[in-house]
């Protein structure tokens, strides 16, 4: 086969399209490839054999991984075709999501916190260690918080606000529901958590003033907002100077049966998604990660994010 009709073939893919655009600004491992994108795997090696094939990306071996990147050494027929991918891939849907994911997964890589972390949670239930549980170094990290003030946001019954009071200084738990506030209202008043206080209220407008709280949270609540950018707006208006707001919600997800079982208004968020619209509300310091995946079909992600104001 031709040099050109390699190329034709090795461009005739949109997926292939994509991984040409993002493999321009840094050369990228097959894992951060599937992070980025959301493919799988398989499909994302098969695509980057056929184009290395028609020479426009080169690999290296590192220990387990392979890293990809533009050829350097391409013909000028080649770097022809590779401008012509990214400008096609400049015109896909997809296109301003991969480039906000590639951002982050820079950014990830450079972060070695988070690398070691993710390092010592894969280990952490292989080898069994008497009295050693995420329960244990829930209740340990718990400890560390300073005295904040935080709102728990679409807070339920206030399982994790009653956590967080035991440390900090007042907690806000809203929620749209008067059975439910009431319901927790009434639990904190019996076990005298005197600075845990219920509001009823929408999370996209939290009944809570101005700059007054340190933390904001989010815990698997935002995808029961109409608005999910509406409600980051109306948490970074509640925030005070240098507070943050945490999110932890499910991964987008294809379960659609969680509409009718769950309530839920959204399948989840795209990382990408979260990511611009936390930068949208005014937040600086954007950081968005999945942190946990479920054993279990239908295997619900779930990702971190967080943002400074």
């Amino acid at each position: 086969m031709s040099s050109t009709l390699k190329c034709l073939r090795a461009l005739s893919d949109p997926t292939r399209l994509r991984l040409v655009a993002l493999v321009e600004r840094d050369e990228l491992s097959v894992n951060e490839l599937q992070d980025i994108t959301g493919l799988g795997q398989s499909r994302i090696s098969t695509h980057l054999g056929l184009l290395a094939e028609a020479g426009m990306v080169q690999s290296r071996r590192d220990g387990k991984r392979t890293y990809y990147r533009l050829n350097p050494h391409a013909d000028e027929l080649a770097r022809e075709f590779i401008q012509l991918a990214i400008r096609g891939a400049s015109e896909m849907p997809e296109a301003a999501g991969d480039q906000i994911n590639l951002k982050r997964t820079l950014e990830l890589r450079r972060d070695q916190a988070k690398h070691f972390f993710n390092q010592v949670a894969g280990r952490f239930d292989r080898v069994y260690g008497p009295g050693r549980s995420w329960q244990a170094f829930g209740h340990l990290l718990l400890r560390i918080l300073p005295p904040l003030e935080v709102a728990d946001l679409g807070a339920g019954e206030g399982l994790l606000s009653e956590l967080l009071v035991r440390r900090c200084r007042h907690v806000i738990a809203v929620d749209n529901s008067e059975k439910i506030v009431a319901f927790g209202a009434a639990k904190a008043k019996q076990a005298g958590l005197k600075n845990l206080e219920f509001r009823l209220g929408d999370l996209q407008e939290p009944p809570i003033a101005p700059a007054s709280v340190d933390l904001v949270i989010l815990s698997q609540a935002l995808h029961h907002a109409e608005d999910p950018a509406r409600a980051l707006v109306g948490a970074h208006r509640i925030l005070r100077p240098g507070g943050q707001v945490m999110i932890l919600d499910l991964l987008k997800h294809h379960f659609e049966q969680a509409h009718k079982l769950y309530g839920d208004r959204w399948l989840g968020f795209a990382e990408s998604d979260l990511h611009r619209w936390l930068e949208a509300a005014g937040f600086k310091k954007v950081e968005v990660a999945v942190v946990a995946r479920e054993e279990q079909p239908p295997h619900f992600q779930t990702v971190l994010a967080s943002g400074s104001k």
